[in-house]
């Protein structure tokens, strides 16, 4: 299964305007939310800032300063990543770049492995989700409006029917919402 996660404001926003995700500093609890969604993982496709985001949990030795930073910093490095990128002309760490289109890449990080495979980026997902190939999203709702920035999803040329199968409420008001793609 495809899926997509990203912390999200209410009025769907994944930075803000000036690109800052700062207002997505996870609480204990759902950190420790992701730190276990993330072992169920088999591999993430990332587009360049997301990759580049989230290398630190490989090369900033101060994350593992406590026991869940550690745990994810070690469950980060292992999983294997492939970066979309027009720039980049190396990678680091578990990591390599893509060589095909989004269809082939995706096709073959599905075939490697019996778990789920995340997406993230919202250029990479949003090509993903008009190639129809994102079987669910996970938003992790944030309670702040931003106006502006980056959307969690692009425009699309059609509906993308969906179901709610999963709610959680975070005692940090963050509410994490998992939709699947209604298949008719």
């Amino acid at each position: 299964m495809l899926t997509y996660s990203m912390s999200v404001s209410v009025d769907g926003f994944i930075t803000d305007r000036a690109g800052g995700i700062g207002w997505t500093a996870p609480s204990e609890e759902q950190f420790l939310f992701h730190l276990a969604h993330t072992r169920q993982l088999g591999s993430c496709l990332l587009g360049r800032r997301l990759y580049e985001t989230m290398l630190v949990w490989e090369t900033d030795l101060s994350l593992r300063d406590n026991e869940p930073g550690a745990a994810f910093a070690d469950v980060w490095s292992a999983l294997p990543k492939v970066v979309f990128s027009r720039t980049l002309d190396r990678v680091q760490g578990n990591a390599r770049l893509a060589q095909a289109s989004v269809a082939a890449e995706v096709a073959a990080a599905l075939d490697a492995t019996d778990k789920d495979v995340e997406i993230g980026g919202a250029g990479l997902a949003g090509a993903a989700i008009e190639l129809g190939l994102v079987d669910e999203l996970l938003m992790f709702r944030n309670p702040v409006v931003l106006g502006g920035g980056t959307p969690f999803l692009p425009p699309v040329t059609a509906d993308v029917a969906l179901e709610l199968v999963e709610t959680r409420t975070f005692g940090s008001c963050v509410i994490y919402e998992r939709y699947r793609r209604a298949r008719r």
